[in-house]
């Protein structure tokens, strides 16, 4: 339903675009006493005024019209989201953040001992220069 009122309102915009552009101002007339010949149409000197100005009235009130039932339409849905704070279940929970400390390491007790990274240089058998941790 709400596709079809989408489709009749584009068409009716398309169409009081159209009107609008195809009608002369008020100033087409002293171009056609110069001999421009804007005062010939269809529809006649005085004729075509009148039509495409009740035309573009009606167009232009169905457009109004359609406007309305799709602010109606989409007023009143049922079951759907009407705001995006009221999206359940969008914010992921963050995993549990460990309370271990980086390059730390957790003893019996439960204690964090805060153990120095090996300098640069330095073999994997201890020999470096800087002094043992204090445990």
């Amino acid at each position: 339903m709400q596709s079809l009122a989408l489709v009749i309102h584009v068409v009716l915009a398309i169409g009081v675009i159209g009107l609008v552009l195809i009608q002369h101002g008020k100033g087409a007339d002293a171009g056609a006493a110069f001999g421009s010949g804007a005062s010939a149409t269809v529809f006649g000197a005085k004729g075509s005024a009148s039509f495409l100005t009740r035309a573009t009235t009606a167009l232009a009130a169905l457009f109004f019209l359609t406007s309305i039932f799709l602010f109606y339409l989409a007023a009143n849905r049922e079951g759907s989201v009407r705001s995006v704070t009221d999206v359940p279940g969008m914010i992921e929970e963050a995993p549990a953040v460990s309370t271990d400390l980086p390059g730390g390491v957790t003893d019996e007790s439960g204690e964090t001992a805060i153990v120095a990274p090996p300098a640069a240089g330095a073999d994997s058998q201890g020999d470096s220069d800087l002094p043992a941790p204090a445990q």
